[in-house]
């Protein structure tokens, strides 16, 4: 991306920077209702879009898209920005640009969460946005759910869970030509060698179960039936189920 001349038929190589005095000038024309003016703040901040989805760009999007969704968060910002605050348009845009390439992100994801988690995310964002406009500074977690009548966890619940999924091979940091992806920074406590030493043996025991034996463990522990449920599919009592549960799990034991 950063070797690209064109996006959207835009040459980013020649995209105007607008000095602050200048921006706050346009702002001032554009609330009064010159849309020349409006045109020209969108046309002098386009680089501020290109350097929020640089941040993007290794999720695999296409860099044109992001770029359209980025210069739609470019407009609101523009359109709700208020002039009367002290504030540089920059420290409102760019929360707005990149919230609006989240959300874009968000409704494209494969990942999939719970109908009452992303209206609670939605009303989230929208509080967000709201008191970004009205205080030009995003508010904190506190903020929000008092905002919203609802609990602090909430709100981090459903802020993580529209989170971005972030890829095991993205690079942290690079020294000496050894890069160092987030795979390796992360602890399986599962897939130890131990563990896999204990599923190894915890196999060898339970083939040297009898059949039926196997079969009323496979049918307590891996189907979750009660002994009366095995004991009527079997054809046994369910005091011989149970004997036989216990010396194939005294079994097991022994062998481990």
């Amino acid at each position: 991306m950063q070797n690209k001349v064109e996006l959207c038929g835009v040459n980013t190589a020649k995209l105007k920077v607008l000095k602050n005095e200048e921006t706050q000038a346009l702002l001032r024309r554009a609330k009064a209702g010159d849309k020349q003016a409006r045109e020209e703040l969108i046309q002098g901040n386009l680089r501020l879009v290109l350097s929020v989805i640089h941040k993007f760009s290794n999720r695999g999007e296409n860099v044109d898209d992001l770029f359209q969704v980025g210069c739609i968060g470019l407009i609101k910002a523009i359109d709700n920005f208020n002039t009367d605050l002290d504030v540089r348009f920059s420290t409102y845009g760019v929360p707005m640009i990149v919230g609006e390439i989240r959300r874009y992100l968000r409704d494209n994801s494969a990942m999939r969460v719970s109908r009452a988690m992303r209206d609670t995310a939605y009303k989230v964002l929208q509080a967000k946005e709201a008191y970004l406009a009205k205080h030009q500074k995003e508010p904190t977690v506190e903020e929000i759910a008092q905002m919203l009548g609802i609990k602090r966890e909430d709100v981090v619940f459903a802020l993580d869970a529209i989170l971005d999924p972030v890829s095991l091979y993205e690079p942290i940091y690079s020294d000496s030509g050894d890069t160092v992806c987030v795979m390796d920074q992360v602890k399986d406590s599962r897939n130890t060698d131990e563990m896999w030493l204990e599923h190894i043996a915890l196999k060898e025991a339970v083939s040297r179960l009898s059949r039926r034996e196997q079969k009323i463990l496979a049918m307590r522990f891996y189907q979750s039936k009660t002994q009366m449920e095995v004991s009527e599919e079997i054809g046994i009592s369910q005091a011989q189920v149970s004997r036989l549960e216990k010396n194939a799990l005294k079994q097991i034991r022994k062998e481990l």
